[in-house]
């Protein structure tokens, strides 16, 4: 079964906001093996979403319809549906009730204007799908065996249109494929440095099976994905494949997709033995610590993080000597060291991730080659460091030195547990 997604607005075409719902929309599709063909962004304009909507009819079976629903003139896209399907816009008198419900309740200070009621106009041949969140009504119409179904453009009002309504009813209506994907994520090797080891493995993957890597800074993703009518065949046959690569690039697999992050199995292994991290960031700008706190439960070994930019701030907060910097440079093994120890001592850890570098594009405090980074490990049996060159630009420096630290900190907790 095959999908198009169509977002109006000009607000994305101009890049002043992200297209998230597609984003959104596509995944919750291929959990109920839909798959997404195309995603097309078009104008806030009759033509254009006229011949969106025509050409998407001659290749999909759905097409799920994002923006233009608005309470203002600048929104056609009720009155373009209306064109397409040969149609007239009729009162609804739900949707009304819902509107002046929701101004009763939410929005007392303003009240409800003709404008707000119009939102109450839909196609006469629409079945109408109740917004939870928000006034401009879902509408699912049909036309020459293909399915289209417009919402609000606002994310959240879409997300309750697509979990309570949208999806239920597709999943009633239709029968589908399942789509099985299992990512095994990697750390620490290039993709066609992966490639190259695997490339038996791959040879023998089965017609139905597909692999793709999905490179990253300082990690690479292997997709495996099957479709097919038996779900356990199908899951059973990528999870049989997936364990054949353990004996091959086991020591760079670092987590299943979903299952468990590089954070979580972190976590895990220090809150087992009782133990705390730290993090003393310089050139990562505090990208470690955020990556730990995006996810729930880490102040159980999490004590804190100090982002210690300048010179004088490694001096004064972590208590590198300056004797230290003036002898080895700013970006140093020994100054990194020195860092990961003081973040232990300021936080009363047991562990510590600490950076230094230059990120770029000019050198800085010290001049080592731009896109050199020095990553600390202080452990309870001692403190490691390696040397990094992550090339340009910044955002590419900075995002390598992160996946890198936290590849380096599972490693050496890994061996402190052994």
């Amino acid at each position: 079964m095959i999908a198009e997604i169509i977002t109006i607005g000009d607000e994305i075409l101009i890049g002043q906001i992200v297209d998230t719902n597609s984003v959104f929309i596509s995944k919750a599709l291929n959990e109920i093996g839909i798959s997404v063909h195309q995603i097309t962004s078009i104008q806030d304009d009759k033509t254009h979403i006229l011949e969106a909507l025509e050409a998407a009819k001659q290749k999909a079976d759905v097409v799920l319809i994002t923006g233009g629903l608005g309470p203002t003139k600048d929104d056609i896209t009720k009155h373009t549906l209306c064109e397409y399907f040969d149609d007239e816009l009729i009162q609804n008198k739900n949707v009304l009730a819902h509107i002046e419900e929701l101004f009763a309740k939410y929005i007392s200070t303003s009240p409800i204007s003709e404008m707000n009621r119009l939102q109450a106009l839909v196609p006469s041949k629409a079945q109408v799908l109740n917004n939870d969140f928000g006034t401009a009504p879902g509408m699912w119409l049909e036309k020459e065996n293909t399915v289209f179904v417009s919402m609000p453009g606002v994310p959240y009002e879409m997300r309750g249109l697509m979990s309570n309504y949208i999806i239920p009813k597709l999943q009633e209506e239709f029968e589908r494929p399942y789509i099985y994907h299992k990512t095994i994520l990697t750390y620490g090797m290039g993709e066609s440095s992966i490639a190259m080891k695997i490339e038996d493995w791959e040879s023998n993957l089965p017609e139905f099976i597909k692999l793709a890597y999905l490179p990253n800074t300082g990690k690479v993703r292997l997709r495996l994905t099957a479709k097919g009518t038996n779900k356990e065949e199908i899951t059973n046959a990528v999870d049989a494949h997936a364990e054949k690569l353990y004996p091959i690039i086991g020591d760079i697999i670092k987590g299943i997709e979903g299952e468990s992050s590089i954070v979580t199995q972190i976590g895990e292994l220090l809150v087992a033995k009782g133990h705390t991290l730290a993090a003393a960031e310089s050139c990562t700008g505090g990208r470690i610590a955020a990556q730990i706190t995006k996810e729930s439960g880490v102040s159980a070994f999490f004590n804190g993080s100090a982002v210690t930019y300048a010179v004088q701030s490694k001096i004064d907060i972590l208590g590198v000597p300056k004797e230290l910097i003036d002898a080895h440079s700013v970006v140093s093994a020994e100054v990194v060291e020195a860092m990961a120890k003081g973040a232990t001592d300021v936080y009363h850890t047991n562990y510590a991730i600490a950076t230094t570098g230059n990120a770029g594009p000019t050198k800085g405090n010290s001049d080592v080659e731009v896109g050199t980074v020095f990553i600390g490990i202080a452990t309870p049996s001692g403190t490691i460091s390696q040397e990094f060159n992550f090339g340009q630009p910044r955002e590419k420096v900075v995002n390598k030195a992160v996946a890198k630290a936290f590849q380096m900190l599972l490693e050496e907790i890994l061996k402190n547990s052994q």
